[in-house]
């Protein structure tokens, strides 16, 4: 639970400071389109870093009892953030267009992680 709630802030603070980065560094410098992707790639950190906190409440609380689907919601959002932001954030920087193809995975694990939520509450419900 502790390490969930960890990872959501600092991936929330780094997401604030990405978007900073981008706003105000990466305009004139990169082509519009990629600052676009990385503003997609700073939206999905932020989502996900509240999952992450979320995930972390939940485990906390005596509300949803299934904590082994919570961590893995947990763990899947964490490593859909790196996969999805983390291949946008370096495709917006350098234009390998093959970056693109390890996204996908990214979102799949974001996908599996609300799964993982909906399965927590069904348990305990």
């Amino acid at each position: 639970m502790k390490f969930f709630l960890i990872a959501g802030a600092v991936n929330a603070l780094l997401s604030v400071a990405f978007g900073a980065f981008g706003a105000h560094l990466l305009e004139g410098r990169v082509a519009d389109k990629y600052l676009d992707t990385w503003q997609t790639a700073v939206q999905y950190q932020m989502f996900h870093s509240i999952g992450l906190i979320v995930v972390a409440v939940l485990m906390s609380s005596s509300l949803l009892g299934s904590l082994g689907s919570l961590s893995w919601a947990g763990y899947l959002m964490l490593a859909g953030i790196v996969i999805f932001s983390g291949s946008l954030y370096v495709l917006s920087l350098t234009g390998i267009g093959i970056l693109g193809a390890i996204t996908p995975i990214g979102g799949v694990a974001f996908i599996a992680a609300w799964v993982m939520v909906i399965i927590a509450a069904a348990k305990a419900l």
